[in-house]
């Protein structure tokens, strides 16, 4: 079996309500979508969100990357099994970008090749991407039939304050994050009237988004901890992080990485300097499944805490991939995703796999993805196409 087709798409999908923290207001997402098809017949998709103050991606970046990265020459391989499939993904490289001393600017767009490349040789070989954790990371396997993702608190504004808080505890989710460190907002204020709302037993955790400066983080932290916080998320920019060393042992609260672990050079400078407790991985940020594996093993084996985060804008795609990665990899601290219904208009698959009531939901069983993907629907959205096998 082998890829005979693969072609890239810039899509627009617009929000349902817009988005706001320290770094970034969002009313739409422009995503790239990759379809992989083999010679089978077999089609598979893969989906990354490029964002430029993560990664330093654009989408006219990512697609532009894609097409001079010779993946026609990469992927030019007869593949007998699913692992042999497995392995030829994890060799996928794109072309080097001058200055990228991180080695993450294309991550968004390797993710959305790994992800159809993986999709796509799944069902050819009736395989369940979540196979991908067995054989890549079997240390970190562990079969959920079903996972409870957390709730997301931005920033609401008049009755909206009390009423996202009430609809969280109502429902039954027992883990939300919160948005801080946006300008002209009282932090403590927000979290006290959250904690009280939510009540004592929900696990809270807040991220700045890059939004305090190293002088006052650990000021700010210590503010925060009489509302028992299970992690404080990427207080600073990424090019102030090293103060956090310091910042650590100034507080109680755990640190977890996002902004500044968007790979293994990332995660290696933070093992090495004490940056952090926790990883937040996430797929189209760090690179693919396959990366993302990489990622958490590499957290586990040096004593660190890891969660599986999303992006803003994710479609039916990546939401799939993240449940096939939350349902097979142990010890995730938090889960995040399949906000699809209550966030974006246009999920591009057939199934809603959007999270149910308490943020529950189940495995998905089926071979690759497990989500029909609907043509038409990536038509509809698409504002860009390349041919790249």
């Amino acid at each position: 079996m082998r890829i005979v087709e693969l072609e890239a798409r810039h899509v627009r999908i617009p929000l349902k309500r817009k988005m706001s923290h320290a770094s970034h207001v969002r009313t739409d997402t422009d995503n790239v979508v990759v379809r992989c098809v083999l010679s089978d017949g077999a089609v598979g998709y893969g989906e990354g969100v490029p964002r430029d103050y993560v990664t330093g991606e654009t989408i006219d970046f990512s697609v532009d990357l894609l097409k001079r990265s010779d993946l026609a020459k990469q992927l030019d391989s007869d593949c007998a099994d699913f692992p042999a499939a497995v392995h030829l993904a994890e060799k996928i490289r794109l072309a080097p970008v001058p200055g990228d001393d991180r080695l993450i600017q294309g991550n968004a767009a390797r993710c959305a090749v790994e992800l159809a490349v993986l999709d796509a040789f799944g069902r050819s070989f009736g395989e369940p991407m979540m196979k991908v954790t067995e054989l890549v990371a079997p240390e970190l396997y562990k079969f959920r039939d079903r996972v409870q993702y957390s709730g997301i608190i931005t920033n609401p504004r008049g009755w909206k304050k009390k009423l996202y808080p009430f609809v969280y505890w109502i429902t039954g989710f027992s883990q939300v994050k919160i948005k801080v460190g946006m300008a002209g907002q009282d932090d403590v204020k927000r979290i006290k009237g959250f904690r009280r709302w939510l009540g004592r037993k929900v696990d809270i955790r807040v991220d700045a988004n890059e939004g305090w400066s190293p002088g006052d983080v650990a000021g700010r932290i210590r503010e925060l901890e009489p509302f028992n916080l299970s992690s404080i998320e990427q207080p600073v920019k990424h090019e102030e992080v090293a103060c956090l060393t310091e910042v650590r042992k100034q507080i109680k609260t755990p640190i977890m990485l996002d902004e500044s672990l968007c790979g293994e050079v990332d995660a290696e400078r933070a093992v090495k300097h004490g940056l952090c407790d926790l990883f937040n991985i996430r797929l189209s940020k760090c690179g693919g499944f396959i990366p993302s594996l990489r990622l958490a093993q590499l957290a586990k084996r040096h004593g660190l805490a890891y969660q599986l985060g999303c992006q803003v804008g994710e479609t039916a795609i990546l939401s799939a991939a993240g449940r096939h990665f939350a349902t097979s990899v142990t010890d995730l601290r938090h889960s995040e995703g399949s906000y699809d219904r209550h966030l974006v208009w246009e999920r591009l698959s057939q199934e809603d796999i959007t999270f149910r009531r308490g943020g529950w939901s189940t495995a998905i069983i089926g071979c690759g993805l497990g989500v029909t993907i609907d043509p038409a629907r990536v038509d509809w959205v698409s504002k860009r196409k390349e041919r790249l096998i």
